[in-house]
């Protein structure tokens, strides 16, 4: 039979020929009917493969059945110096291809055809998946490849043998299923009892039994108790961080791989750790379990960049099952307290060092949303909405300088706590007093642990025969270590002392008095950050709502307190214009109608400022040139450099920008630019604008469509009638 006609009589062949019987090891020389001289040409490849390293180690009957399939491929006709065996994939699963060189490698040599037989135990080892099993049967089908395993010979492009093989490969994906569903279903069967442990965190101790303790070194357990006292008080992930990294605080871990598994070890604390500690709610005595996303979820896109779920999506929640270092209660306050630090458009953030005491707080009052904390310099800082801008609406909305309603809240916060100061000097000596002792008792409780190794060490050196110096010295070596390292604790907890004694100070105490007493002073201190006063005033306000209009510099402001009560309050934020100004008519009344009656200049500033107006910007008295600038502006200044100044159709600035209602600003830019044509007058540089009624018509559309984002228009409506040297 020549090599084209691999496939000629195979379709009347039964599956008892194709057996070639190998019952119990015997093997039979009866060659299968399926097999032609042309496939035994070619190679023979026996595929070997368990899905995980522990089958591997545990399943060896499974790996000798499949290595003595080259005794098969013998049998059915195969050299065996033709039998090529594959075990490159041994504790490798067969979900994908991707991690399985040998099945990548069986395609590749099917593909060039160097192989005549592909042998299995069984179809399941080879293919765990659908697409992977018809890639193979479709490459066998092309190049006239045959397989087998223990039941037979099978021919691709057979029509019974290959729909046999479609089932066979049907039903191993099946199993995959059938085995993950029953693996999943024990565990959340076990997890529903509250049973399933696989790794304990930080401070607790699973025993042989299954049963979890809490850690029985008593330093551990203080450290992670600190942990969340310490928190509670800070607030801030990384302010933890930075406070045990500060003071030297170490976290007692049990390793839980390699050959110290079990052992006490102490590491230097790490930003994952805390979050995990401070997330995980075993610490308040409740078990949990399906608190991460599924892989499948996150390859649908639900709950993309999540590390944790809902605790309402959580499949399991059994409160009071463990014992519990805080209550549970806690453990929702430092998860809320955790959501507001991060740094979101609907969250506060955690506390920085900026100056703006309110950012993250304060919320406009036109559309509630939080207002944006801008620095000019590290002392000057303004609050203002722009979501306008995201969206690309027109501005509704207006921001204000953080520093008038920054000290309208520090004023009332000030007050708030003023009745309480001699109450808040004792809690804050009790405060400092508890924490040292705490650190001390950690102190001594390391020197202890250190006393403790060294003489352990020493005793085993003692022990040891002095003849058998192999083991002495490096017993001695050890010992000498321990000895160093017990002496530079001491010395490090000599320096401690130093800078934090154990109990305070009469001066200390008479000082925390003092400054308890005067609160303000302690408050502008310069040893007081922004920060401080910013944890201060977040302990008792909850939100601030301003109301700040386009056309006042008085600006509406309500505190939200912390446990419901609101209390409504009314500030001066300097201005830019004139035309911001809340009796701007009134004040160009005034001035105008005293400058009818005769008054100069110093006699109109002098009656402003005893009639109590205020410059907009600086929130100043009014001086006679401020007042002369006024009436400049407003044509009705008598210095003969200003007479005559107006020729035809000519305006001065602020007047036009009146006429086309808009910013004095804006039209200002539209004369530099180059879009209206404008001149300076000689004295005091004030600007004149020439706009007849066409040229007014086409300002007025280009003021239509002259919107924040808009950067090009038609040179029809930046072109002036007039321009250049033609004569006016």
């Amino acid at each position: 039979m020549s090599s084209h006609d691999f496939t000629s009589g195979t379709s009347q062949a039964t599956s008892q020929e194709a057996a070639g019987t190998y019952r119990g090891g015997a093997l039979s020389p009866v060659q299968s009917a399926k097999i032609c001289d042309w496939h035994l040409d070619q190679q023979a490849v026996v595929y070997v493969r368990q899905s995980s390293p522990h089958q591997v180690l545990h399943h060896r009957e499974s790996r000798e059945r499949q290595y003595a399939l080259v005794d098969r491929a013998a049998a059915l006709g195969w050299p065996r110096e033709r039998v090529v065996l594959i075990d490159d994939d041994q504790g490798h699963s067969a979900k994908t291809p991707d991690s399985r060189s040998g099945f990548n490698r069986i395609l590749a040599e099917v593909t060039m055809g160097h192989v005549g037989l592909v042998l299995g135990i069984e179809m399941a080892r080879l293919a765990r998946t659908n697409k992977d099993w018809h890639q193979l049967l479709e490459l066998c089908a092309v190049c006239g490849t045959v397989l087998a395993d223990e039941d037979g010979v099978y021919d691709p492009n057979d029509s019974n043998d290959r729909l046999l093989l479609g089932l066979k490969g049907t039903i191993s994906e099946f199993e995959l299923v059938t085995m993950k569903n029953r693996l999943e279903g024990g565990k959340l069967n076990k997890a529903q009892r509250g049973e399933l442990f696989l790794k304990v965190p930080v401070g607790y101790l699973k025993l042989p039994t299954g049963e979890v303790v809490l850690e029985p070194d008593e330093q551990a357990r203080a450290v992670v108790q600190f942990l969340f006292d310490k928190f509670s008080e800070l607030g801030t992930l990384y302010g933890l961080l930075r406070y045990l990294i500060e003071n030297r605080i170490r976290l007692g871990m049990r390793i839980q791989d390699g050959p110290q598994r079990g052992q006490l070890e102490w590491r230097r604390p790490a930003l994952p750790t805390l979050n995990n500690i401070l997330h995980n709610p075993i610490y308040a005595g409740a078990y949990a379990y399906g608190r991460a996303p599924s892989p499948a979820q996150r390859k649908r896109g639900a709950h993309a960049g999540q590390r944790w779920l809902p605790m309402s999506e959580w499949k399991v929640l059994l409160h009071d099952r463990l014992p519990a270092y805080i209550t549970w209660d806690q453990y929702l306050a430092n998860q809320q307290r955790l959501q507001e630090n991060r740094s979101m458009p609907d969250t506060s953030g955690p506390p920085r060092k900026g100056s703006a005491l309110l950012a993250g707080l304060i919320v406009c009052g036109t559309c509630g949303r939080c207002l944006k904390t801008g620095y000019r310099s590290n002392s000057t800082a303004s609050y203002s909405c722009e979501h306008y801008l995201r969206e690309g609406t027109d501005r509704t909305c207006h921001g204000l300088p953080a520093a008038p309603i920054d000290e309208l809240v520090a004023r009332q916060v000030l007050r708030a706590i003023e009745p309480a100061a001699l109450e808040l000097s004792l809690k804050t000596m009790e405060d400092v007093q508890r924490e040292r002792e705490r650190l001390h008792r950690h102190w001594k409780q390391r020197l202890e642990r250190s006393q403790y190794e060294s003489e352990r060490v020493e005793r085993q050196y003692q022990a040891v025969e002095p003849e058998n110096r192999l083991v002495a010295r490096t017993l001695e070596k050890r010992w000498e270590e321990m000895l160093c390292q017990q002496r530079e604790l001491e010395e490090e907890y000599h320096r401690f002392l130093q800078e934090q004694p154990q109990q305070l100070s009469d001066d200390e105490r008479s000082r925390i008095k003092t400054l308890s007493s005067d609160l303000p002073a302690l408050w502008d201190a310069p040893m007081t950050t922004a920060k401080d006063r910013k944890e201060i005033i977040r302990l008792l306000v909850e939100r601030v709502i301003v109301h700040v209009r386009p056309d006042s510099e008085y600006v509406g402001a309500v505190i939200h307190w912390r446990g419901g009560q609101a209390t409504s309050h009314e500030i001066v934020r300097p201005v830019v214009r004139y035309e911001q100004l809340r009796d701007y008519d009134q004040l160009m009344e005034r001035i105008e109608r005293w400058r009818r009656d005769g008054h100069t200049a110093p006699q109109i500033a002098e009656k402003l400022n005893a009639e109590g107006f205020r410059t907009p910007k600086t929130r100043g008295d009014y001086t006679a040139d401020l007042v002369q600038d006024i009436l400049a502006r407003r044509g009705l200044s008598c210095d003969k450099a200003h007479e005559g100044q107006l020729g035809s159709n000519e305006w001065w600035l602020p007047d036009l920008a009146r006429e086309l209602e808009i910013s004095s600003n804006k039209l200002r830019s539209w004369v530099v630019r180059g879009w209206v044509e404008g001149r300076k007058t000689p004295w005091q540089g004030l600007w004149i604008v020439w706009a007849d009624a066409p040229e007014r018509k086409r300002l007025l559309r280009l003021r239509d469509h002259s919107k924040r984002g808009v950067t090009s228009f038609p040179a029809s409506w930046t072109t002036p009638r007039r321009k250049g040297n033609k004569k006016r």
